[in-house]
């Protein structure tokens, strides 16, 4: 009996997410297309920061960045707003990670997705949290696992900073 309700708990917590993702998207993105907004580096830096901050966002920050990079924004300056807002959502993670318990975040992000970022960070350190925000896979995940493991925080943050300039560097080379 305990187990279904664990099952609802969750049912109701990813209902909830997803809602409150389409609710973001839909007031800050979607409204930029529909309207063909100009203006709207805040709402691109609303997805972009809520795309990060946590694990259970599942937002697709690299699209939104692609879409706002081709309406025509000074792409130094969206690089400036993607990197900034993903590195503060980071520290947050980061910050989670440090003061909460284990099994908090296993509810939020599930224990197996900690246990690989957590052994990832074991196994490759530095390495770990640069590759995972260089590349598009769980880089909330690195985070609150290096906050939890008590990772050194300047190591953590300027890893992942290098990691997110580089990717979006990328990006911008890419599909510029």
């Amino acid at each position: 009996m305990k187990r279904a309700r664990v099952d609802i708990m969750r049912i109701i917590i990813i209902v909830f997410l997803v809602s409150l993702m389409t609710v973001i998207a839909s007031m800050t993105l979607g409204r930029d297309i529909y309207e063909s907004n100009r203006n709207g580096l805040l709402s691109f830096a609303i997805v972009n920061f809520s795309g990060y901050l946590f694990v259970f966002l599942l937002m697709p920050v690299e699209l939104a960045f692609i879409f706002y990079l081709h309406t025509g924004y000074d792409p130094l300056m969206l690089n400036l707003v993607a990197i900034a807002t993903a590195i503060t959502a980071e520290a947050v993670d980061y910050l989670v990670g440090y003061y909460f318990s284990t099994r908090i975040i296993d509810r939020l992000i599930g224990h197996r997705r900690y246990e690989k970022a957590e052994a990832e960070i074991h196994k490759y350190g530095n390495l770990a949290l640069f590759f995972g925000n260089l590349l598009p896979v769980s880089s909330p995940a690195i985070a609150l696992a290096a906050g939890m493991l008590k990772y050194r925080v300047k190591d953590a943050l300027l890893f992942s900073l290098g990691g997110m300039m580089c990717r979006y560097a990328l990006l911008t080379l890419i599909f510029g």
